[in-house]
């Protein structure tokens, strides 16, 4: 009944930083080093017209800016113009330029282009589609401590997509990731335990990990500690606190916490003043 989730999430945000241009003074001296071609300044200034930070925010003058860095380049401005052609801000959306750009900076050993050209690799977009790339990419930034690339690395290692499967090495990959507060790496390491691949079957463990995922309001982990608890693996078996967290999972908008809920309620798995109504809303939102 438990199964790992696989998901690639895309990177989206750009990290230029905040500047607090307090002056009028210091907001001409970087346009007067912006026009003169100082590359720092250029991508300082598309910052701050993203962002609306001491001038009216504008998209197309922040793509015009990083754009000139980024010829020049300049590494961050190089992502951050991937980024801009992926989102279609200040630019026509064109996943190839996106990839062009986020490989640039790549080479230049930025972490988040290296996860977001891994993840161009995995969907195709903008590229044609190769795992293998992918994981190669996802292997650099997640050296360089990339928390999402740390756990595409273990989804890579988990499913065998341009890897050879190993599920120890998934399992370190997703541990790095679920140190750091992963919720979707700390679901699969519980899963991991709970089915006993590529560690020792552990339920204690696959609950302890639940736990941590499912108290950041991840809903599949809600459901898997719900289950552990109804059926006391690796924890006291505790109906009202498996209903405590199938509820949880349910008001997310979860069909299998409300299903789960709903059967078990109707079969008076506990009997309060609550159940009626959490019938009903189950029921409707069917």
């Amino acid at each position: 009944m438990l199964k790992e989730t696989f998901i690639f999430i895309f990177c989206s945000s750009l990290f230029f930083g905040t500047l607090r241009a307090e002056t009028p003074q210091i907001i001409s001296d970087i346009q007067i080093a912006a026009e003169d071609g100082h590359a720092d300044a250029q991508y300082t200034l598309g910052g701050m017209y993203y962002s609306g930070d001491g001038v009216q925010q504008n998209y197309v003058d922040a793509a015009k800016w990083v754009r000139l860095a980024a010829d020049q380049g300049f590494a961050k401005a190089q992502y951050n113009l991937g980024e801009l052609y992926y989102k279609g801000q200040g630019t026509l959306q064109n996943y190839t330029e996106a990839a062009k750009w986020f490989r640039l900076a790549a080479l230049q050993g930025i972490p988040d282009a290296q996860y977001n050209l891994g993840v161009s690799y995995a969907t195709g977009k903008g590229v044609v589609q190769d795992y293998s790339e992918a994981a190669k990419w996802y292997r650099l930034a997640a050296l360089q401590g990339d928390v999402k690339a740390q756990y595409n690395l273990g989804v890579s290692y988990a499913t065998g997509k341009g890897v050879v499967q190993d599920y120890s090495e998934s399992i370190k990959w997703y541990m790095s990731a679920a140190d750091r507060g992963h919720s979707m790496a700390q679901n699969n390491l519980g899963v991991m335990y709970a089915k006993g691949n590529g560690v020792n079957q552990n339920y204690t463990e696959a609950a302890k990990w639940f736990r941590l995922a499912a108290m950041q309001g991840n809903a599949k982990a809600q459901i898997a500690l719900g289950l552990m608890h109804e059926k006391g693996y690796g924890v006291t078996q505790n109906v009202s606190e498996a209903l405590n967290w199938y509820r949880l999972a349910a008001d997310q908008g979860n069909l299998v916490a409300q299903k789960k809920l709903l059967k078990m309620e109707q079969g008076n798995a506990i009997n309060d003043s609550k159940t009626a109504q959490e019938n009903k809303l189950a029921i409707v939102r069917f």
